[in-house]
Parts: C-alpha cells; sequence; structure tokens
C-alpha cells in the first residue's frame, strides 16, 4: 500500500487560506485545531481556553458579534454604550478603491479594512503612496472573507470596506501599545500588552494589578523592556467591563495617546483559538473561566 506523506503546515495555510471552503465548520475547526495544537479537538467535554473558543465558534451565534466585529459598525456600538469620545476620528469609508479622495486625506493617515483581522495601511506620507501596489492590495483585502480563514463566523456576512481614520502617535513613546482585556461574562480577569510594533510586536500577559504574568503563546516573545502601567488602566476596565456585558468570552482592546483612551477592537477568538499557551497548563486555567451558554 502507498504511503501518502501530509505536510502538516501547508495543509494548515491550506485551510487559513480558505481553499477547503466544502469542508463543514466542525470538521474544518476539529482539522485546523489538531494541526495547530497537536491535540485532538474535544466539542462534547470541552475544558481549556482554545477548545472554547471553537466551541463559541459553532455555537454561541449572536447577531449582534456581526456588528461587533465590523471595524466601522462597532463604532456605534461603542458610542452608545460608553461615548463617542472614545472612538479614533474617521476620515472616510469606502467600499473600493476609486472611491478614496487622496486630496482630501491628511498627510498622514491609517487605510484598515473593516472585516478582516489584519489588511492594515499605515501611510506616514500620502505624496509617498505607490497607488498601484496599494490598488492591488486594498482589492485584495476587499474581496477577501475572513471567515473562511478560521471559520469565526460573525465576519461572514460583515459587509466589507476600507477606513481612512487618524493615525495616532503618543508624543512621549515611540510606541504605541495595545492593551487588551479578556473578558468572560463581561467581567475582565486579565489583560496583555502588545508593544514594540515599529520591530517585532511583543506580548506580555498582565494580571488585573499589572502584575507581568509568566506565559507566552507559540509565535511570541515577552517584550524585554519594562511596560509601565497606563495611565488609565482602571478606566481601561471599567470600559471593557461595560462593552463585554452579556457576552461569555470576548477581548476588549484600547490605546492611550497622550492621556486619553481610545477604543481599539473586540475580539470573540484570541489568536483563532490555535495558538498552545507555555506552560501548557495555563489553557486549562484560562478556560476555567469561559462559562458555555446552553446551545
Amino acid at each position: 500500500m502507498k504511503t501518502i506523506r501530509v505536510n502538516k503546515e501547508k495543509l494548515f495555510q491550506a485551510l487559513a487560506q480558505g481553499k477547503l471552503r466544502g469542508m463543514p465548520d466542525e470538521q474544518f475547526l476539529k482539522l485546523q485545531f489538531a494541526l495547530r495544537m497537536h491535540d485532538e479537538l474535544d466539542l462534547e467535554n470541552p475544558q481549556t481556553f482554545n477548545e472554547k473558543l471553537q466551541w463559541l465558534k459553532l455555537y454561541d451565534r449572536q447577531p449582534l458579534y456581526t456588528q461587533l466585529v465590523d471595524k466601522y459598525a462597532v463604532r456605534e456600538y461603542v458610542a452608545a454604550k460608553i461615548g463617542a469620545e472614545y472612538l479614533v476620528p474617521i476620515y472616510g469609508v469606502y467600499e473600493n478603491y476609486e472611491a478614496i479622495d487622496f486630496e482630501a486625506l491628511p498627510e498622514q493617515f491609517v487605510l484598515k479594512a473593516n472585516h478582516t483581522s489584519g489588511g492594515v495601511f499605515v501611510i506616514k506620507d500620502k505624496n509617498q503612496i505607490d497607488h498601484a501596489v496599494l490598488k492591488s492590495e486594498v482589492e485584495k483585502w476587499l474581496a477577501f472573507n475572513y471567515y473562511w480563514t478560521h471559520r469565526e463566523w460573525p465576519y461572514k456576512n460583515v459587509p466589507p470596506k476600507m477606513v481612512a481614520e487618524k493615525y495616532m502617535v503618543d508624543a512621549g513613546s515611540n510606541d504605541l501599545k495595545d492593551y487588551k482585556f479578556f473578558c468572560f461574562d463581561g467581567e475582565p480577569k486579565l489583560m496583555y500588552v502588545a508593544s514594540e510594533r515599529a520591530q517585532e510586536t511583543r506580548f506580555d500577559f498582565y494580571d488585573l494589578d499589572f502584575n507581568h504574568l509568566p506565559v507566552v503563546q507559540q509565535g511570541t516573545e515577552n517584550s524585554q523592556k519594562t511596560i509601565a502601567k497606563p495611565q488609565n488602566f482602571e478606566k481601561m476596565i471599567e470600559l471593557a467591563r461595560v462593552l463585554a456585558a452579556d457576552i461569555p468570552h470576548v477581548r476588549v482592546d484600547f490605546y492611550e495617546i497622550e492621556g486619553h483612551v481610545y477604543f481599539g477592537e473586540m475580539t470573540f477568538y484570541h489568536m483563532a483559538g490555535n495558538e498552545p499557551f507555555d506552560p501548557p497548563n495555563f489553557d486549562e486555567k484560562l478556560g476555567a473561566l469561559i462559562q458555555l451558554p446552553r446551545h
């Protein structure tokens, strides 16, 4: 009998590129989980954080989530819940590249897709834009349905757009940090900081007393620099609690710029639920915080 050898990394990439769209969600998630986590996905009795995220993809399908993953539509939700003063200012929303009025945009801005993870273009000098390259990239993102990458169903029906927003920089730092709060049934329990984005982004977990936790995930590293507690740390916790109310699990992200808090995004499936933790038992500790709803 002929032995068939499977390149697991290539198969994982094929799944992530949406090349197996005919595969049912449950089968897809089990295969992707096994390839990345090197373990069988238990959907009958999920225990770990990563397992429970896969369960939530399949069974916790509240229509509101589609609005919350939409980087443009979520602004209405945020304004109603905590106030528009926490929103990054925007210049325009576009359904295609030709609709972007570059003459009306400032010299510096950020262009991002509303319907994906990624698709962000930081423009520091609009006069240096290579429009052929940027147009090609924008059109690629507008044609892409992120749902097929990890079967994160809230993205499936987000109308694709590009959003031009203010280029935000903290004058006191060359590093715009993300403060990301893991919330469970509306209650923030821990967070992590994404920093050093100008080089290779580093990720550091903290408890809510801002004590550093000795935890990393596959493919990431802790910062080698001391990260100061943000001035508005308690305010971020308060705002995250409001935005995450009545949701079994969601991550709520913020920036702090010139002493002011700005909303970043809401993420339902941290790293798609496909990245192992070190130490491994942290996956179970975090999983214990998710109380799965009935289905």
